[in-house]
């Protein structure tokens, strides 16, 4: 008798595994895991047990430190601490959100090659609804906030969710017309590369030229390789590696690396589909000869798979492939973790929720980004489409009216996780208020995120219900 019931762990661990893959293929599952490291974070930074551990925790040193002898007279020839200044916080927002804004990039190419935003006629619509989505909100913000500590906060309201976004229309199933699904994730997926560069522009720090200059340098290199027709991976990781090591240092905010080194992987497979079907043929046979009555595989056999292997890999394109892999990583990884990582507000009364406070020095954070979110996002996104629908810029979704446009526009409403990054880059001018300001504006996004789901959803509900009857 056995110790252990391998036959039972196995079959468990099996179970698990197809539990775990239904699950992540449901639309709404990394939104719905977002939204539970939300009550996470918000329950370990207020509860009275875990609130110290937390903050402490985030706000660990994580550097690495050379040093030589001390001198007599108290110097060293070597004292090299990197990163400065480098903590778990600004790991998972400078480092691992790096991985999300590559993935964010991959996907970007990808619909601008060959998916929804591939051509002016498909391109338009969601591009220039998302252009109304980000003026608008911003423009609500600043009138509360104009000429405030709070001003330069205005780029909080301007982004839109992709995964809840979708989630939300996941869930509520045939009740969004088709065509109105893929005109809001196309938007999402401008509206993300509008933030990136809101983000590139406005929200970086002080630029060192010279260390600028050299990852432009690099980048060229870089893209000289991708047009010369360079398909391995190694020559693209390298040089990532080298660029985000030097925006880090160079005042561009260090997430763009991700974006910019997104747009340097090639699209095109390294073996043509008739080069896949010949020489996998000639492997299929030689795979075939080889077969004996010894233990399977023997040495020849092995060659062959693995030749099969390496060739079926590459017949897909570099930037595909990395985008399939990073998807469960980034969607049910980094992202939870950025979540657990900064929706963590600590609320030390109830009247941290009370986001319509005003003050004329300080403005009003909260109000700005949750009228933004819930008002200016809509309003935004559906103004922009009448306009460009109007002058011919673009066409209506099909089966869709301006109704279920309007309703479809709330859900660009929900702004989590760019929202929540910009905040957390806001209000530097200001250090003696900026941590009062942050938390407010991430009660806000938290707040009128919520708000806006909500809103969108019930509004769908009944906009289809009315063009059902």
């Amino acid at each position: 008798m056995r110790l252990i019931p391998t036959y039972k762990v196995a079959k468990g661990i099996s179970r698990s595994q197809h539990s775990w893959k239904n699950f992540t293929e449901q639309p709404w599952a990394a939104g719905g895991i977002l939204l539970l490291c939300v009550v996470i974070a918000m329950l370990l930074a207020n509860l009275p047990a875990t609130s110290e551990v937390y903050h402490n925790f985030l706000n660990t040193k994580l550097t690495a430190t050379i040093q030589s002898p001390t001198r007599p007279d108290g110097t060293r020839v070597i004292d090299w601490t990197f990163p400065e200044g480098m903590n778990i916080e600004k790991f998972i927002n400078d480092f691992l959100m790096v991985i999300f804004f590559f993935s964010v990039g991959l996907e970007i190419k990808r619909e601008i090659v060959c998916g929804e935003l591939s051509s002016p006629k498909k391109a338009l619509l969601p591009v220039i609804a998302a252009a109304g989505g980000m003026a608008m909100p911003a423009l609500i913000f600043l009138i509360f906030n104009h000429g405030t500590m709070a001003s330069s906060g205005w780029g909080i309201p301007t982004a839109t969710d992709i995964a809840f976004a979708v989630g939300i229309m996941s869930i509520l199933g045939n009740k969004v017309p088709v065509s109105c699904k893929i005109f809001l994730t196309a938007l999402a997926i401008a509206d993300d590369l509008g933030a990136i560069l809101v983000v590139a522009l406005f929200y970086g720090g002080t630029v060192n030229l010279p260390l600028l200059c050299i990852a432009m340098l690099i980048l060229a290199c870089t893209f000289l390789l991708n047009y010369l027709g360079e398909k391995r991976i190694i020559f693209y990781l390298i040089p990532g590696i080298a660029v985000w090591f030097l925006f880090y240092y160079s005042g561009i905010h260090s997430t763009m690396s991700g974006v910019v080194m997104a747009f340097m992987i090639p699209m095109e497979p390294r073996y043509s589909a008739a080069y896949l079907s010949r020489t996998g043929h000639i492997f299929k046979e030689r795979l075939m000869k080889a077969t004996t009555d010894e233990v399977y595989p023997n040495d020849e056999q092995l060659n062959c798979l693995r030749g099969l292997s390496y060739i079926n890999k590459n017949a897909m394109g570099l930037s595909y492939r990395l985008e399939h892999e990073l998807y469960p990583y980034v969607n049910y990884l980094i992202m939870p973790i950025f979540a657990l990582a900064n929706a963590g507000v600590q609320i030390p009364d109830i009247s941290y929720f009370n986001i319509f406070q005003y003050s004329p020095e300080i403005g009003s954070v909260g109000m700005g980004i949750f009228f933004g979110l819930l008002l200016g996002k809509p309003i935004g996104i559906t103004l922009a489409s009448f306009i460009a629908i109007k002058g011919k810029f673009g066409a209506m979704p099909d089966n869709a009216s301006w109704l279920m446009l309007f309703a479809v526009a709330c859900l660009g409403g929900i702004g989590f996780t760019m929202s929540i990054l910009v905040d957390t880059l806001s209000f530097s001018d200001f250090p003696q208020y900026a941590e009062q300001l942050r938390s407010c504006g991430k009660i806000a996004v938290l707040m009128g995120s919520l708000s806006a789901g909500i809103l969108g959803s019930l509004l769908i509900t009944q906009v289809a219900r009315r063009e059902k009857h």
